[in-house]
């Protein structure tokens, strides 16, 4: 009697030891022994005389690997932390992806170096400053060939607007939901206290609008993604830019789909644009070696 009893005791305790190791061992294999580090900093701008904020989202990498880095732009009344509260996979993506993410303030600058304002500088600030820091104190990949930018609405404008000047810094740009030519809103969005009133500095607006920009490219020297929703008040000037680089015979991606210029739609487009830069990243590392 007793006998049976803990024969049965042990039967149930070898099944509770067998369940115990099949759950720890899926476990282990469900969950990542690493994840990507998201650290908030302030970077020094030397030509605003001032630290900037800063998001930088790191992947876990063996050590003495490098990755590419992507500069992750905000819109008009946002900051550094507007893209990772629109996406909080970002870090999990930045994993998957092998690639450092790097969110910058840019205040409501439109990532201009402002004729106006010497305490905005975004343009000096992100294509040099921002990106020579981020090479000196991360495991990046120190070409043009590891950088792309990209970002929402302003942030689409100042994506475009900086790698079409900065060639020779990034790659690869991107926009979603992007106001790629300012002028038809001339009261909006701050725009005048940066360039003055439109119609007393036409030469000023003209010159700082990025669709005027586009003569600066030649077909195949920056990997471009362009992207706008079907309800968008920018819909139209994307249109017109998608055009206008056909006209110049310039490649590129150019995706509209149904959406508005709200956080449900660049949550998603971010996808997008990801996977694209990814295929960009590893095509250039291809053709290096």
């Amino acid at each position: 009697m007793f006998a049976k009893k803990n024969k049965n005791q042990n039967d149930i305790a070898m099944t509770l030891k067998n369940f115990s190791g099949l759950l720890l061992f899926l476990l282990s294999v469900s969950l990542p022994a690493h994840a990507a580090t998201v650290d908030s900093l302030q970077i020094r701008s030397e030509k605003m005389n001032r630290n900037i904020p800063c998001i930088v989202i790191s992947p876990d990498i063996r050590p003495g690997n490098s990755s590419p880095v992507l500069y992750l732009l905000h819109g008009h009344g946002g900051n550094h932390r507007s893209w990772i509260t629109t996406q909080p996979d970002l870090p999990r993506l930045a994993d998957q992806y092998g690639m450092i993410i790097v969110c910058s303030d840019g205040r409501n600058s439109w990532y201009w170096d402002s004729p106006l304002h010497a305490d905005s500088q975004f343009e000096t600030f992100v294509s040099q400053e921002l990106t020579d820091y981020i090479d000196r104190n991360y495991p990046t990949i120190q070409d043009r060939s590891g950088r792309a930018i990209t970002g929402l609405s302003m942030g689409g404008h100042g994506a475009m607007w900086l790698a079409i000047r900065h060639q020779e810094i990034f790659g690869a740009a991107g926009s979603t939901s992007g106001g790629l030519d300012i002028r038809p809103f001339p009261d909006n969005w701050n725009l005048k206290e940066h360039l003055g009133e439109r119609d007393e500095n036409q030469d000023r607006w003209d010159n700082h609008t990025v669709i005027n920009q586009l003569d600066k490219l030649e077909n195949g020297r920056l990997a471009l993604i362009i992207d706008c929703g079907y309800s968008d008040f920018f819909l139209e000037v994307n249109n017109q830019f998608h055009q206008q680089l056909l006209n110049q015979g310039i490649d590129h991606d150019y995706i509209v789909r149904p959406g508005g210029h709200n956080g449900d739609y660049w949550k998603n487009a971010i996808d997008y644009q990801l996977l694209f830069f990814n295929k960009f990243f590893n095509a250039t590392a291809k053709n290096t070696k």
